[in-house]
């Protein structure tokens, strides 16, 4: 009988089914294992697709939204800044008699300004004043150019 238990123990083709039950269960495991994630992946691809085009159609309503406020509600100008004033006769000399408001003022002192080059080369904040503008400035010959609007503003009435 022992060896009767040794041959049965020797037996290939009894380790060889378990072993292909094995190998067979693996794959088949591995095979729903893939679908699973499979279905996981287009499950969660599909909310992912409406989000986004919700997200577009969210974003362009708010750029209608902006676009529309931005055509409705112009800016208005201070009125501080459009009251016409009255030059001096100094500053007159440079900008013309005429009442102005404040911003049409700056921008005439400096049309003069570039009409006669007198912004410094180097340092391009000063501006070099010539005869006209040293009156302006209160005898400066260099001013920097927000020196220059404090200065301006003392020749408005």
């Amino acid at each position: 009988m022992a060896t009767a238990k040794k041959a049965a123990a020797k037996k290939p083709a009894a380790k060889k089914p378990a072993a292909k039950k094995v190998a067979a269960k693996k794959p088949a495991a591995k095979k729903v294992a893939a679908k699973k994630v499979a279905v996981k992946k287009v499950a969660a691809k599909k909310p992912a697709a409406k989000k986004v085009a919700a997200k577009k159609t969210v974003a362009k309503k708010a750029v209608k939204k902006v676009a529309a406020k931005k055509v409705a509600a112009k800016r208005k100008p201070n009125a501080a800044f459009m009251k016409p004033m009255t030059p001096s006769a100094v500053l007159a000399a440079v900008v013309g008699a005429n009442p102005l408001p404040r911003t049409d003022v700056t921008k005439k002192v400096w049309d003069y300004i570039k009409k006669h080059k007198l912004q410094d080369a180097v340092n391009r904040r000063n501006i070099n004043a010539d005869d006209k503008l040293k009156a302006v400035f209160g005898g400066k010959k260099t001013v920097s150019m927000f020196e220059m609007t404090k200065l301006i503003s003392g020749h408005l009435k």
